[in-house]
C-alpha cells in the first residue's frame, strides 16, 4: 500500500509540472559558490565562499589547486587559508562540498595574489656582474673608461636583509668590504690596490680608498620564496693620495664611477 501511494504522489506531481524528490534517493550535493578573496599578506591568502543554499550540509570541504587538494575545513567552515607562499605571487583555486565520501562539482575558480613587499624588504644577495662607468676624475689613466666587474655578496640572510661583505674586483683588482644597510641602500668603505703608479716593470701599487654606495632597484621571490633583490644601482668613488717610491711618484687620484647590475 506505501509504495502505491509514493508512486501516486510522484505521478501526480509529474502530471501538475513539478519537480519532486524522490525519498529513495539522496539529494544532489551542491558546489560551493561565490569564491571571493580575504586579506593577504607576502606570504598567505585566503578565500571565502557560500555553502550549498539547499540541501544537505557537507561533511567537509576541500581546497583544489592545480586540481589536487591541498587543504581540508570542516562542513560548517567556509573560508581558508594558505600560508607558506611566494611574495608577489598570483595562486587560483577551487573548493569543493564532501558528504558520505562524494565530492560535489568544483566551484568557479578565484585567482588571489601575495602582497608585493618593499624592495628595501629584499635581500642582496649571490654573484653579480657590476657595470662600471668612470664618470668624474681618471684623466691621467690608462684603458677603458667602461668596463664589467664581478662581485660575490654574502651571506644568505636567514630571514629578511642584514648587513653584507663583498668580494669583488675594481679596474680588476680584488677588494673586500663590509656595507651596512639602511633601508634599500648599503654603503662601507673599504682599501684596495686599485690603481698603479708609474709604467711597466718598475710601476707599484698605491693604496686607495673605496666608498661604496649601493640602491636596490628592483626584488623577486626567490626559489626558496625569500623576496631577493634583482637589481641595483650605486657608486664607488675611489681615491689614492700622492704616492711615491724612489724616483717614481704619483699624484693623488680621485675617480667616481657609476655602478648597474643585474643577476
Amino acid at each position: 500500500m506505501w509504495i502505491f501511494l509514493v508512486t501516486i504522489v510522484v505521478l501526480a506531481g509529474l502530471a501538475g509540472g513539478l519537480v519532486v524528490w524522490a525519498p529513495w534517493r539522496p539529494p544532489p550535493l551542491l558546489r560551493p559558490t561565490g569564491l571571493t578573496a580575504g586579506p593577504s599578506t607576502t606570504s598567505s591568502v585566503a578565500l571565502h565562499w557560500s555553502g550549498p543554499a539547499t540541501g544537505p550540509a557537507p561533511d567537509k570541504y576541500v581546497i583544489l589547486y592545480g586540481g589536487s587538494v591541498i587543504g581540508s575545513v570542516r562542513g560548517t567552515v567556509t573560508s581558508y587559508r594558505r600560508t607558506g607562499l611566494y611574495p608577489a605571487t598570483s595562486y587560483q583555486y577551487q573548493v569543493a562540498a564532501v558528504r558520505g565520501g562524494k565530492r560535489s562539482r568544483p566551484s568557479a575558480a578565484v585567482v588571489l595574489k601575495t602582497v608585493t613587499p618593499p624592495v628595501s624588504a629584499a635581500r642582496w644577495q649571490g654573484p653579480w656582474t657590476v657595470h662600471v662607468r668612470i664618470v668624474q676624475g681618471g684623466a691621467g689613466l690608462t684603458g677603458p673608461r667602461r668596463w664589467d666587474d664581478s662581485w660575490q655578496v654574502s651571506p644568505e640572510c636567514a630571514a629578511g636583509p642584514c648587513p653584507v661583505q663583498v668580494a669583488g674586483t675594481f679596474n680588476q683588482r680584488d677588494f673586500r668590504a663590509t656595507l651596512t644597510r639602511t633601508g634599500a641602500v648599503y654603503a662601507g668603505t673599504t682599501t684596495a690596490h686599485s690603481f698603479r703608479c708609474g709604467k711597466g716593470p718598475g710601476s707599484f701599487p698605491t693604496t686607495s680608498t673605496l666608498k661604496i654606495r649601493v640602491t636596490l632597484t628592483g626584488a623577486q621571490g626567490g626559489s626558496n620564496g625569500a623576496w631577493t633583490a634583482i637589481s641595483w644601482t650605486g657608486t664607488l668613488r675611489a681615491s689614492a693620495p700622492y704616492t711615491s717610491l724612489g724616483n717614481a711618484y704619483c699624484n693623488a687620484v680621485q675617480v667616481t664611477a657609476s655602478l648597474a647590475a643585474v643577476p
